[in-house]
């Protein structure tokens, strides 16, 4: 019978975990913190490990470590599924991260799956930098992006990013890199649609002295200053077929050759792109190499659209308003209800960068603690959702009451009355307002 054991400082949670998966023929220890977890692994056998992050005398994240470098796979069960922590958990190898509440069911099979098919992780030495970015969002969406990058982070492998302009995919290209082995090296960022085309082989591979006209001294290329780091190649969707064969040379023998140059150039570079385009319909028209496609694509990475995730929205603003307000040494504190219901109600086409840029322009404007209204955009204010009066709102479903009991039981005042639970007087006088042809019986 194999062995699983549940910490978590909660009698409640261990109760329940350890009745669900009691049932499905597996042995079930608990710890209601770190140490005593760590005390019954030195004496017993443990095939699975699900464990809280915050946990009296020791953290869960020391427990997570000591069980993946025995090679246990362990399920991360937290109320606090913030980016870093999530991101954290999965870089030093926890198999799976869920936030609380959850769903029980899910939990046993995430622990059938892990015991089955785990395989434990190498444990990075390095601790994320300090310069790791924010990503802000506790959606599902968010939550399974975040596991990837703890995932991937802990590989060199090429990372594709996807997902709509102004999601953020450039903050993951940077969680990525500041969570991995490449953390103190450079971080080289290439936007592919903001550089003309003549100028972007050479931003890219650098050129030798002398290389063409104006070239009057030697320029290193962004893949050189990358070395022992990572390069993020923005919107390669939009790099010409060229270029796309020098970037596929890259991948393949991982050397560089400057424009006018006569050696190739020896790089220690990861790379990771993004793009705003369906890559796998460019290479169905041409527009894109093929070869290129699956070698960037080893790991894809898709980001949700801020009107997919919209849950995220208030902690997105809280985010931002504490940003801007500091940048501009002002005291906003937070929005109104009548703001927070119109950015809710918003579709963001620009995603989270458009959000972004709506709060840093109120808080430019505010002269108070709060940000209302009127420091909002027009259209932004026309999307809001109107909402009746309640009292309006109650009469319109009282109304359709008496209409479906009308057609179940005809507008007799005594049968309605019997049937909607109210007394005949009040149904009758109901019945005469809205019906007509009423008995009075």
């Amino acid at each position: 019978m194999r062995t699983v054991l549940v910490a978590d400082d909660e009698p409640s949670i261990r109760e329940l975990v350890q009745a669900v998966l009691s049932q499905q023929d597996l042995k079930v220890l608990t710890a209601s913190d770190g140490a005593e977890a760590l005390a019954i692994f030195e004496k017993e056998r443990i095939d699975c490990a699900v464990v809280d992050l915050r946990m009296p005398r020791m953290d869960g994240f020391k427990v997570l470590e000591r069980f993946v470098l025995k090679g246990v796979p362990v399920i991360v069960i937290t109320a606090y599924g913030t980016s870093d922590v999530t991101i954290e958990a999965m870089r030093l190898g926890a198999y799976d991260f869920i936030t609380k509440p959850f769903d029980i069911d899910e939990l046993a099979e995430k622990v059938r799956k892990a015991m089955d098919h785990y395989k434990a992780a190498e444990v990075l030495p390095l601790k994320p930098g300090s310069e790791s970015p924010m990503l802000v969002g506790m959606s599902t969406g968010m939550q399974e992006v975040y596991k990837l990058i703890g995932k991937v982070a802990q590989t060199d492998v090429t990372v594709l990013i996807t997902g709509e302009s102004g999601t953020g995919k450039e903050l993951v290209g940077k969680a990525i890199h500041y969570n991995s082995a490449r953390s103190r090296g450079p971080f080289v960022v290439v936007n592919c649609a903001a550089i003309p085309e003549g100028l972007l082989e050479s931003e890219l591979f650098g050129y030798e002295k002398g290389a063409f006209t104006g070239a009057e001294e030697r320029k290193i290329g962004k893949f050189e200053m990358a070395h022992r780091g990572t390069i993020f190649l923005d919107e390669i969707g939009d790099m010409a077929p060229m270029l796309q064969a020098k970037i596929l040379r890259v991948l393949q023998e991982r050397v560089v050759e400057r424009v006018g140059g006569t050696k190739p150039l020896p790089v220690d570079v990861r790379i990771i792109a993004a793009t705003n385009k369906d890559l796998q319909e460019l290479v169905n028209q041409g527009k894109f190499r093929e070869d290129l496609y699956f070698r960037l694509n080893v790991v894809e990475i898709s980001l949700p659209p801020l009107r997919e995730r919209k849950e995220d929205i208030p902690l997105l603003v809280d985010h931002f308003v504490r940003k801007y307000a500091a940048e501009n040494s002002k005291e906003v504190t937070g929005v109104t209800p009548e703001v927070m219901s119109a950015l809710m109600a918003y579709d963001y086409p620009g995603n989270v960068r458009e959000l972004e840029n709506i709060i840093a322009r109120a808080v430019a404007l505010a002269s108070g603690k709060v940000l209302t209204s009127d420091l909002l955009p027009t259209h932004l204010l026309e999307t809001r959702p109107q909402l009746k009066p309640l009292s309006e709102l109650l009469m319109e479903t009282e109304r359709k009451a008496f209409r479906q009991a009308v057609a179940l039981v005809g507008p007799d005042p005594k049968k309605v009355a019997e049937l909607l639970k109210v007394d005949t007087s009040y149904a009758a006088q109901r019945l005469k307002e809205w019906f007509s042809n009423v008995s009075h019986s």
